[in-house]
């Protein structure tokens, strides 16, 4: 990937709220890592040497272990339909793949190895680079469900056969991406990138939608499942978003409901001075199990989709008590407060961008006013030119500013 669009893409993933990786290596420096790596399985056994490259055994691997643990395929199935390809008489089974492949005469890849000079196979990389900077063991491997065979089963065998053990500790496979029910492919005119979405200027797009729809559409479908793209879907997902954060915004206008006042008899309460809530049942349970329920979906493989039911939930006891149908105490409201903080914000990522806009406003609206009284100190000290100059340039920009007897007014 070209810098250009390697800038465009971390513009697009940080727009997205999503964080920037600690380092992003390259294959092509890492062959030294990836030879060595070469060497350990065939030191173990589970590799051979052919006509100057090197391919992994899978049969002979398949005997002290499992090939086939993430895909569930079967090696002698795979033997019994798998069909001779031209060109691949160097390997002893259909079933081998290449570790190092001998380059020939025109291929533009090609360093030099114990073997000849030639380039490393595809899954080769990702083993190598894996353990270079995560460690011979680490929790989370991702990537989309078309990539679990070959790619990442033959990442498995080739840690397993180097280092005993399979790496990985959890496989998270994201599913297809569809649009109006089609898979995405440039070739069918359906392929939208994220720029796209955000300006609304691709053919099948009726508005723009802003970063955070996106994400909030792709949460609330479970990561494994199929994502279907459509206006109808985009602008729900607008609405929904919306919706929660509307209520996340009414949190600091909500009233609680007052502490009872001691009874001047005996320290009790009396029914003169108890504050009741309007509703039969307390909240605050609900509240409570709100949290029990959104860390129970997190830990079923990031069930984001219900998690975001919460929300909803809470969103409703926030506009239920905002109408006055229910009272909450101040410690219910801190409490939904922080789920909101905990779930929609930390951990789903979702930015509070109506609340961020109204901050930017808020701070534009006082840098302006600080110019102005700048301009008025600067009149008072008969400093005509320095006023001049701030109204002049502050016009130019739009604004219209209008002296007052009481100091200014101005609009843009």
């Amino acid at each position: 990937m070209g810098q250009y669009y390697l800038n465009r893409y971390h513009k697009a993933m940080e727009a997205l709220n999503v964080l920037q990786p600690s380092i992003e290596p390259h294959a092509s420096g890492h062959i030294i890592e990836q030879i060595q790596l070469v060497r350990d399985i065939l030191d173990k056994g589970f590799a051979y040497e052919s006509e100057g490259s090197v391919y992994f055994d899978v049969p002979k691997y398949n005997k002290q272990h499992h090939y086939g643990i993430l895909s569930g395929r079967n090696v002698e199935d795979m033997l019994n339909t798998t069909r001779e390809l031209d060109g691949q008489d160097e390997k002893h089974n259909p079933v081998d793949f290449a570790l190092w492949k001998k380059a020939s005469p025109e291929h533009i890849m090609r360093w030099p190895s114990p073997w000849s000079d030639g380039f490393p196979g595809w899954h080769l990389e990702c083993t190598a680079m894996s353990k270079k900077y995560l460690g011979a063991e680490f929790d989370i491997h991702g990537g989309g469900m078309d990539l679990i065979f070959p790619h990442h089963e033959c990442e498995i065998a080739q840690s397993v056969a180097s280092t005993g053990h399979e790496g990985v500790r959890y496989w998270m496979h994201n599913n297809m991406i569809t649009v109006n029910g089609q898979k995405m492919g440039k070739s069918l005119g359906n392929f939208i990138n994220l720029e796209e979405f955000f300006t609304g200027s691709h053919a099948l797009l009726t508005q723009s939608y802003s970063p955070m729809t996106i994400r909030f559409f792709i949460l609330q479908a479970h990561y494994r499942s199929t994502v279907d793209f459509s206006n109808e879907a985009l602008q729900a997902s607008e609405k929904g978003l919306s919706r929660l954060l509307e209520a996340y915004n009414r949190i600091d206008s909500l009233k609680p409901l007052p502490q009872p006042l001691p009874s001047r008899e005996g320290g009790g309460v009396s029914a003169s001075n108890c504050h009741c809530r309007l509703d039969p049942q307390s909240p605050d349970t609900n509240i409570q199990s709100l949290f029990t329920k959104s860390e129970e979906a997190m830990n079923d493989d990031l069930n984001t989709p219900i998690v975001i039911s919460y929300l909803f939930e809470a969103a409703r006891l926030i506009n239920s008590a905002a109408a006055g149908q229910i009272q909450l105490s101040a410690e219910e409201i801190q409490k939904i407060q922080a789920f909101f903080d905990l779930y929609l914000f930390d951990l789903l990522g979702i930015k509070n961008e109506s609340k961020a806009d109204n901050a930017s406003y808020e701070a534009f609206e006082r840098a302006i006013d600080l110019l102005l009284n700048l301009r008025m100190q600067a009149k008072q000290n008969k400093d005509w030119a320095t006023s001049d100059k701030i109204r002049d340039e502050l016009t130019a920009l739009g604004f219209e500013i209008k002296d007052t007897k009481d100091g200014f007014e101005w609009k843009i």
